[in-house]
């Protein structure tokens, strides 16, 4: 039998058949990703084959080939990854530049990851009825530096029904994954757009600033109009793999634009002469944040973080 991996919780695994039918299946102890150093080899958003017992439980024997998926650093095994979710149309990454805040380094190795996966990014900066004037103003000029690269940006307010419907409308038709650090108010969102979730919510740590994690597995919900929403556990850090060091201005689009009027092929964008993206800063055609991140990431394989 066909079917798609809808929720997992570690060892198990909810899948839903071609006919709308859920069944809880674990997998077989020989099935192995031969390509992916992961701490889970099946995730939400494969498709898969799988057969049920006389037990009602079924058993996957296979793993149909993704067109993409996603990847963060595992918290606790250095040399390994966890797929966050397979098979996605968007990545779709809540932020909010207060209560508590979102670097954008964190932004941006986030958009980083999926321009390395090829799947397209968004943005939606959430909780802006709680900003001030001063706040508003940086959240307006973050949203035209990531629109002017070519990423859509929303600016909602979870709890306000009426922000979140052109969100709504964008998602429709698209197998997404939702992700964001914890606190930022991705699980109300995720209710406000899915009513019958019952995605968690959780509270603001005072102390730190910092979001108190409420999603321990991944998840799929159906759209009311056609496609997938897909939810995350809520992630402190986010360390790209499975990216060679010349690579990572690749996945910067205005630096990969620039790049190409380096003086040297070999180009890292640090220190050379004749360098068209440190010009580019200079003259703030890139922003220095967006450099900045990627200097930030191009320091990890430097000095073997994610190695």
């Amino acid at each position: 039998m066909k079917g798609l991996v809808i929720k997992n919780t570690g060892s198990w695994y909810q899948v839903i058949t071609e006919e709308g039918k859920h069944i809880e299946c674990k997998i077989k102890g020989n099935l192995r990703l031969q390509d992916i150093r992961s701490t889970n080899p099946i995730a939400v958003g494969d498709q898969v084959e799988f057969s049920v017992a006389n037990d009602g439980i079924g058993m996957i024997s296979a793993i149909h080939d993704r067109r993409n998926y996603l990847i963060r650093k595992s918290s606790n095994l250095s040399r390994q990854a966890h797929i966050l979710a397979a098979n996605l149309d968007l990545a779709l990454l809540v932020v909010t530049i207060n209560y508590p805040e979102t670097s954008t380094v964190f932004i941006d190795r986030f958009i980083a990851s999926a321009e390395a996966y090829s799947i397209p990014a968004a943005l939606v900066i959430n909780k802006t009825d709680l900003y001030s004037e001063d706040e508003m103003a940086y959240v307006l000029a973050l949203k035209d530096l990531y629109e002017y690269i070519g990423y859509p940006v929303f600016l909602i307010s979870a709890l306000n029904p009426g922000s979140i419907v052109e969100v709504d409308t964008f998602l429709q038709g698209k197998i997404t994954l939702i992700s964001g650090n914890s606190g930022v108010g991705k699980s109300t969102l995720i209710n406000a757009l899915l009513p019958d979730s019952m995605a968690r919510t959780g509270e603001i740590s005072s102390y730190h600033r910092k979001g108190m994690h409420t999603t321990t597995f991944s998840e799929m919900f159906p759209l009311k109009g056609g496609g997938w929403l897909i939810d995350t556990p809520g992630i402190k850090g986010f360390g790209t793999v499975d990216m060679e060091a010349d690579e990572i201005s690749h996945y910067f689009k205005e630096i990969f634009v620039e790049s190409k009027k380096c003086r040297f092929a070999n180009c890292t964008h640090i220190h050379e002469p004749g360098c068209a993206v440190l010009k580019a800063v200079e003259e703030h055609r890139i922003s220095d944040s967006r450099y900045q991140s990627y200097k930030s990431i191009l320091s990890d394989f430097n000095t073997g973080k994610y190695r």
